[in-house]
């Protein structure tokens, strides 16, 4: 044990003293370096082929949280509750006393969390641990971390050892500072939280301490660490956004960079998706749900495209440029890719062959598996007889994502995800948008600050109906204040003038089944026109002011898209009457949401913008408070008009 604090030591790296005196007084541990190191660990060495993660829990005996199996491309995890499946959106509770808009742990249990604090490290030190550092970020943007956990959990370690990138002992850099550190103690869950996940976070002076009360990674190795990432952040102006982002290239070799946001659901892992043809070679559009009737385009060739983000991207201002575009680049190791829209072989033959043939071992969540045995991504474990768990996961290095960009892009298309339920006259919904919708600058931020969670979500426990993911998309990890946020958003979109804004529904049109293609033909669609202008009689405002701009006709390689899947009222089962009271639907839950953002700390444009909301307003408003061209290579003749602009509305 002595030779990690020597290492340490002759490196001059402080370690702190809570977590010294674990390590010092545990039963045992092993440091792990690498994460074959972590797959042989996952089953209690590379022998066996299935170990079962069991807790002696008082009152309740030995409880199994996890079977985890040995399989031929790596290992597979599966939880025996239904619960642990998917991310509880009410697992964020903050312990410290430093500001924050979220719920802190004396308010919601009623007592300090020091005692739980002492109560956690007692456990850790009966325990056999597993110790390794990580880096939360990439590319040098982000901070030092020390995971501790429990030696029979080694499978949820290898999960954040992948997302997070795993820096060996003898790569430690000297005079690094350890910035956050990550404790696993699954037990108190059942002893404490009654059988629910649960994430403290404790903001210290020195380091960002997360307790990880379950064994879902998605809580707290991937979006509790996205908490400590966005707290560095908010302390230092800039913004992680909650997105994906492709590289696409038209068959004409256009190259188009989308940026995809959204809430859980949302969409992101799809963009990464190609578009599947139907044995003749047609693409469906969609499936009505009323009549059953399918309408199918043909596309002669698709365009290609490189992927650069999966689920978050570092909008860091050592990436940015001065030319009117915003910059990203992606802030993970790995990729925590949800395949529930894969059903059967050939769904998504590229993600298909990097799961079966993968370059190392490769970690999946909630699928059917036997020890021994290929873990096939179509294969989704149920949770019970007849319904499948919605969110089977496999966690990608992205190294083994092909052609994937590793270097800053420029942001030519800045969309954002909307679950939609379906819609008609007789139970009318928010499900109302078209194919897209083009979105000033205004009303993109006014979504970003919503950002509805949305239709059926299938990566959260959640009632179903529309709810508000939080500012930026990403609110539920952040741990500090939302005005700030939403400032740092507003100024950004001002700032990228030259980035276009899109709305982009999924699942359904009105009464249309239609999946993510919406989301895909939009990436078609606009790589294919490249820098050129939208015809004026092509778009008009919508008929919903917070849909921003509605097609009037779109065709795709002669390949004409029926107006029904343009403006959701043109369908005769939705019409002018269920589209209205849907967009009625819509604006009042803008109108709720948004109440909480009208404080004195709002910059003065987002108060005018969040008044012409709650007033009504046309597009014509929000394109007075905030500019927009439909051309996207350049919305002013010069970047300078635009800041001129910003400046009179207040920044």
């Amino acid at each position: 044990m002595s030779d990690l604090f020597t290492v340490l030591h002759n490196k001059n790296i402080v370690i702190p003293d809570n977590i010294r005196e674990v390590l010092s007084e545990c039963k045992g541990y092993t440091l792990y370096n690498t994460t074959e190191e972590l797959s042989e660990a996952a089953t209690n060495g590379k022998n066996n082929d299935e170990f079962e993660v069991k807790y002696d829990i008082p009152g309740k005996g030995m409880y199994v949280e996890a079977v985890v199996q040995r399989v031929k491309n790596g290992i597979s995890a599966n939880y025996t509750e239904a619960y642990m499946r998917r991310r509880d959106p009410e697992t964020m509770v903050i312990a410290d006393n430093e500001p924050t808009d979220k719920n802190r742990f004396i308010d919601k249990y009623g007592y300090a969390f020091s005692g739980l604090q002492a109560e956690t490290f007692d456990w850790l030190k009966q325990q056999d641990l597993a110790v390794f550092f990580y880096f939360a970020g990439r590319k040098n943007i982000g901070s030092l971390g020390i995971a501790i956990a429990p030696a029979n959990a080694a499978f949820f370690a290898l999960g954040l050892s992948m997302l997070q990138e795993m820096v060996a002992v003898d790569e430690l850099r000297q005079d690094a500072a350890i910035k956050s550190v990550i404790f696993v103690a699954p037990v108190f869950r059942h002893t404490h939280f009654d059988g629910k996940q649960v994430v403290v976070h404790n903001r210290t002076e020195s380091i960002h301490e997360l307790y990880a009360y379950n064994l879902y990674p998605g809580p707290s190795a991937k979006k509790g660490l996205y908490g400590v990432m966005l707290t560095q952040a908010e302390k230092e102006g800039w913004i992680i956004a909650h997105c994906s982002a492709v590289q696409s290239i038209s068959p004409y070799d256009n190259v188009t960079t989308f940026m995809h946001e959204g809430a859980s659901g949302g969409g992101k892992s799809e963009m990464h998706q190609h578009i599947i043809r139907e044995p003749d070679g047609r693409v469906l559009l969609g499936r009505s749900t009323v009549t059953s009737e399918e309408r199918y385009i043909t596309i002669p060739r698709f365009c290609a495209f490189n992927s650069v983000a999966d689920d978050m991207a570092f909008c860091h201002p050592s990436v940015q440029k001065k030319d009117g575009k915003l910059r990203i680049i992606d802030a993970e190791n790995s990729w925590f890719v949800r395949v529930d829209s894969v059903k059967q072989y050939g769904d998504d033959p590229s993600l298909e062959k990097i799961t079966i043939n993968p370059t190392s071992p490769l970690l999946f969540l909630n699928i059917e598996t036997q020890p021994g045995s290929t873990a096939l991504i179509w294969n989704h474990i149920q949770d019970e007889p007849g319904k499948s768990c919605p969110n089977p996961r496999v966690i990608i290095p992205r190294k083994a994502v092909p052609n994937v960009v590793d270097n800053p892009v420029s942001v030519d298309i800045r969309s954002f995800g909307l679950r939609a339920p379906i819609c008609t006259k007789e139970d009318p919904s928010y499900g109302i948008a078209g194919l897209f919708h083009i979105l000033p600058p205004a009303l993109a931020w006014l979504w970003r600050l919503v950002a509805p969670r949305g239709h059926n979500n299938p990566s959260i426990v959640s009632s179903g109906g529309m709810q508000s993911e939080g500012v930026g998309s990403y609110w539920p990890f952040a741990t500090g204040k939302r005005i700030p946020h939403a400032n740092m958003l507003l100024k950004q979109i001002t700032a990228t003038p030259r980035t276009t804004f899109t709305l982009v529904p999924n699942q359904h049109i009105g009464v249309w089944a239609v999946g993510f293609k919406p989301q895909l033909l939009m990436r078609e669609y606009l790589t294919r026109r490249g820098a050129a202008r939208l015809k004026e009689d092509q778009y008009q405002p919508a008929r919903c002011p917070l849909l921003g701009y509605e097609l009037n006709y779109l065709t795709i390689e002669g390949s004409k898209i029926p107006s029904r899947f343009l403006k959701v009222y043109s369908q005769p089962e939705v019409g002018v009457e269920g589209y209205d009271e849907g967009a009625e639907i819509l604006q009042a839950f803008f109108k709720a949401e948004l109440q909480q953002f009208l404080k004195t700390e709002l910059l003065h444009t987002g108060k005018r913008i969040i008044d012409a909301c709650l007033s009504n307003a046309s597009i014509d408003s929000y394109n007075e408070i905030v500019p927009m061209s439909f051309e996207y290579e350049y919305c002013f003749n010069r970047i300078e008009d635009y800041e001129h602009i910003s400046e009179t509305n207040g920044f």
